[in-house]
C-alpha cells in the first residue's frame, strides 16, 4: 500500500502541476517512469491507483492538494481482483492474494443477487488489520408515488418533519460532552495508562454518532405513505463565522452524513431526496 500511495501522489501532483486530471494524458506522462520506478506493482493496479487520483483532483477542482499515506484504502476494480463464489482474490506484489468470504445472513440476499462491481482494501491501524469493503450494484426501484415530506434539520433537534416528529439530539449533545470531557482529563493526566485508555476510546464518538443517524435516516425512510423528502441544503453551513462556541458546535454535527444516509435508504426503497434553499423553509414547509 505504501507504493501505491507514492504513485498516487506523484500523479496528483503531476495533475495540479498540468491543471488537468485527464487519465490519458497522465498515462502518457507517468505509466512509463512509474513502471520503472515500481516494477514488482502490477500494471493494472498502477493504472487503478492513476485513475483515483485523477478522480480526486477532479472531485476537488484543483483547490485542495489530494494526498495518501501508506495506510490509506487502496481500491480495486475489475481488472485487479476477481470474484469466484466465496473467493476473492486481490492483486498485489508478487502472487495475488486469496481470501475466502465468511457472508452474515444478513447480506446474503445482496452477495447473490446484485453484481460484484469493486473493493476498497483498508488497513486499521487501531486494529492493526486489513479490511477489505466489497461493492454491489443494482438498478433502482420504481419511483413510489405518495406525498412529500419537509424535514428541518438542527443542533437541539436532530429532525423535525413537517407532520410534527421529532427527534430529540439532548442525547447526543450529552454523549459528545462526556467524550469531551474524558478525553481533556486523560490528556491532562498524560500518563501511559490514560494514553492507552485515549486510544481505545480513538472514535467512539464518531461510531456513536454514525449509529444515530443510521437509526434516525431509517426511521424517516420506512414511513409509510412518503414518497419524497425535502431537505435544507446546508452545503455552506460551516463558511460562516458565528462564534468559537457555535463554530466547534456545528464542526461536531454530522448533517452532510446524515443526508447520504437518508439518500440512499429512500432510493432503495424507491423513494427520493430533494433539496431546498434553507431561507425562509420555515414558511415553505407550512405548505408541504
Amino acid at each position: 500500500m505504501g507504493f501505491c500511495a507514492d504513485i498516487f501522489n506523484q500523479h496528483v501532483d503531476w495533475a495540479l502541476k498540468e491543471r488537468t486530471y485527464n487519465k490519458n494524458k497522465a498515462h502518457k506522462a507517468l505509466y512509463a517512469k512509474a513502471r520503472l520506478q515500481h516494477p514488482n506493482v502490477p500494471s493494472a493496479l498502477l493504472q487503478t491507483v492513476r485513475d483515483s487520483a485523477m478522480e480526486a483532483v477532479k472531485a476537488t477542482k484543483f483547490k485542495r492538494h489530494p494526498r495518501k499515506k501508506p495506510t490509506s484504502g487502496l481500491r480495486y476494480d475489475k481488472r485487479t481482483m476477481t470474484l469466484r463464489g466465496h473467493q476473492l482474490t486481490l492483486s498485489c506484489i508478487g502472487k495475488r492474494e486469496k481470501l475466502i468470504l465468511n457472508v452474515p445472513e444478513y447480506f446474503q440476499e445482496v452477495f447473490e443477487t446484485w453484481e460484484f462491481r469493486a473493493a476498497t482494501l483498508t488497513y486499521s491501524k487501531h486494529n492493526k488489520q486489513f479490511w477489505v469493503r466489497l461493492v454491489f450494484e443494482t438498478e433502482t426501484p420504481t419511483q413510489l408515488e405518495g406525498g412529500i415530506q419537509g424535514i428541518d434539520r438542527g443542533l437541539y433537534h436532530q429532525a423535525v418533519t413537517s407532520n410534527g416528529q421529532f427527534f430529540s439530539s439532548s442525547r447526543i449533545r450529552a454523549v459528545q460532552r462526556r467524550y469531551l470531557y474524558n478525553r481533556r482529563q486523560l490528556q491532562q493526566k498524560g500518563t501511559r495508562s490514560a494514553k492507552r485508555r485515549l486510544k481505545t476510546m480513538s472514535g467512539c464518538d464518531y461510531r456513536f454518532m454514525r449509529d444515530t443517524n443510521h437509526c434516525v435516516s431509517k426511521k424517516l425512510a420506512n414511513q409509510p405513505g412518503i414518497a419524497a423528502f425535502v431537505l435544507e441544503d446546508l452545503s455552506s453551513i460551516r463558511t460562516r463565522r458565528r462564534g468559537k462556541k457555535m463554530n466547534k458546535w456545528l464542526g461536531s454535527w454530522a448533517f452532510y452524513q446524515q443526508e447520504q444516509f437518508l439518500t440512499y435508504k429512500a432510493e432503495a426503497l424507491g423513494k427520493k431526496v430533494v433539496y431546498q434553499d434553507p431561507r425562509y423553509t420555515r414558511a415553505k414547509m407550512q405548505y408541504l
